[in-house]
């Protein structure tokens, strides 16, 4: 008996074996031909081509075909990315990603060139001046949008409902975010909006609620995250932790057991409980949903507005030797509920379309804004 389950040891040891090397040989005859083509490429196309460039080009496909988040940086755009994040930047001011090809928009930053020329949540970038974005991977075309402070570009975009093609003229400014605005409104309203999750938010948003509560005029909350497409999930952490007392607030799920975590709220609501609205929009994608799925599954927040971009994944950026990075998604998303917002968004408890695209505060005609002061003052 002993001798048969050795020799069945033995055999499924050695189909095991048989099988790992298979796989790693068709990884090396891949990695041969690739070479094989770039070597026929750099002999034989009709132009000489640059390799370094087509080689950033196949590392990008490669990130590019896991999903539209994954992607390669190079020293330049990493370095740019560093100073984004940090909340001040040269651009147009778009949160962008690929879909089918070409440069898909999460959302306009508030008060930005490409917010102020009218480019929306959810339109598609065809061409950039005159050059088709079919084709080129993600950092291609985020470097065809970069230029000198000052300079003009065209985009061309295909939006959802429109039969024809909009182009925007717009000139590249130095954006300085300031991601926390606040109003008094009427009947003792504090409207918070947060127009990205950048490293000084959650210390903006904290500030801006204790002048709320130290005047004791203010008897419920606004919080807007329309067009708000994420950032740091530290401060889409911190930021739910502001309003609730307990409970989970998100989780993570990876490839490797050992890396899954979970986040909860800690004791202490700063706003102590006020009654709390919360506005979405498509254009509310990632830490924005974070921040509105927590508060809707604990029943802190009435959602009002319309269903969010659906970005649930975590992306890590690792650093290269070439003083490049990649970004990588390593995890997904889970909200307290256990539900994933990948590709699916956050729903609204109240589902209220757009008549306006413009956040500005108490501007007459945002339906969302209006419907959610309305509900509060009875």
């Amino acid at each position: 008996m002993i001798k048969k389950k050795l020799l069945l040891f033995f055999i499924f040891s050695f189909i095991l074996t048989n099988i790992v090397n298979s796989a790693e040989n068709d990884v090396y005859k891949k990695i041969d031909l690739f070479g094989e083509v770039l070597e026929k490429i750099n002999k034989e196309y009709v132009d000489e081509i640059n390799q370094s460039k087509s080689m950033d080009s196949a590392i990008n496909g490669l990130l590019q075909s896991l999903d539209p988040y994954s992607a390669y940086m190079s020293p330049e755009i990493f370095n740019e990315m560093q100073t984004e994040t940090s909340g001040e930047f040269g651009g147009l001011g778009i949160e962008v990603s690929m879909e089918s090809g070409v440069v898909k928009v999460i959302s306009p930053i508030d008060d930005t060139p490409a917010s102020k020329a009218g480019i929306k949540a959810g339109d598609y970038i065809v061409k950039i001046d005159d050059i088709q974005v079919q084709g080129k991977s993600l950092s291609e075309a985020v470097d065809l949008m970069r230029g000198p402070v000052g300079s003009g570009i065209d985009l061309t975009v295909r939006r959802r409902g429109e039969k024809k093609a909009i182009t925007f003229n717009i000139v590249r400014e130095i954006i300085q975010i300031k991601s926390v605005k606040t109003d008094l409104l009427e009947k003792n309203i504090g409207y918070i909006r947060l127009t990205s999750f950048n490293e000084n938010s959650g210390k903006q948003i904290q500030k801006e609620i204790e002048k709320f509560e130290k005047d004791k005029k203010v008897k419920s909350y606004i919080l807007d995250l329309r067009n708000n497409p994420g950032g740091l999930l530290s401060q889409a952490i911190r930021i739910s932790d502001f309003f609730l007392d307990n409970g989970e607030i998100v989780s993570t799920k990876s490839r490797k057991a050992s890396e899954n975590r979970k986040w909860f709220a800690k004791k202490g609501d700063i706003t102590n409980g006020k009654t709390l609205l919360v506005l979405i929009n498509y254009g509310s994608a990632s830490a924005s949903e974070i921040v509105a799925g927590a508060l809707k599954d604990h029943k802190r927040a009435i959602l009002i507005g319309e269903n969010s971009y659906g970005k649930g994944s975590v992306q890590s950026i690792i650093p290269l030797n070439n003083d490049g990075a990649i970004r990588l998604t390593v995890a997904k998303y889970y909200l307290p509920s256990g539900k994933s917002i990948s590709e699916v968004g956050v729903s609204p408890d109240i589902e209220i379309g757009e008549e306006s695209d413009d956040f500005r505060i108490k501007t007459k005609t945002d339906n969302q804004l209006n419907y959610a002061i309305k509900l509060l003052n009875g």
